[in-house]
């Protein structure tokens, strides 16, 4: 289905045209390779500055695919990728738990995409197995939403993870 998606990101990432996609599932971590009908045309990219928070827009030429392979190669691209939803308490706690901890993660807010929100969380749901949010990567990685990050933390086990896919400032 053919169409235009957007992200709206917190920080900075520099997208580049996708490369052939290779399918693989996030949460169990097997790897199941496919060749893809097609692959995502490149397009403009949109920056503006508003206050503290870049916003950033990007778009691709087809959903379904081109979106799965969106997400793939941001949360490769990125120590800690956040979806969120602005409304979401859950989200909000996540997002202030990194920033307690000096981490600035890259935050998709997926109320403010428009209709491509329900699409983009349906392809996380996709991938990983969870509808919620916020739906947390690092280092490529699912860690899951608030429960779990929050889990990791109060166990020790977060700080190393974050340390790991280089996400602390020194």
């Amino acid at each position: 289905m053919a169409g235009t998606s957007h992200l709206i990101s917190r920080g900075f990432s520099a997208f580049s045209s996708l490369l052939p996609p290779i399918r693989n599932q996030i949460p169990t971590l097997h790897i199941h390779t496919h060749q893809a009908s097609r692959i995502a045309k490149p397009c403009r990219t949109i920056s503006r500055n508003v206050g503290p928070i870049k916003i950033r827009a990007m778009c691709s030429d087809s959903f379904g695919s081109g979106l799965e392979d969106t997400v793939k190669k941001t949360i490769s691209e990125n120590p800690v990728v956040v979806y969120s939803k602005t409304w979401c308490s859950y989200s909000s706690e996540v997002k202030s738990l990194f920033t307690r901890l000096g981490v600035e993660p890259l935050v998709i807010e997926l109320d403010q995409l428009g209709s491509e929100g329900p699409q983009l969380q349906t392809t996380l749901e996709m991938l990983t197995g969870q509808h919620t949010v916020p739906n947390v990567f690092i280092g490529g990685k699912h860690i899951g939403g608030c429960t779990d990050t929050i889990k990791l933390h109060q166990t020790g086990e977060l700080e190393p993870l974050l340390s790991e896919a280089g996400a602390t400032k020194s």
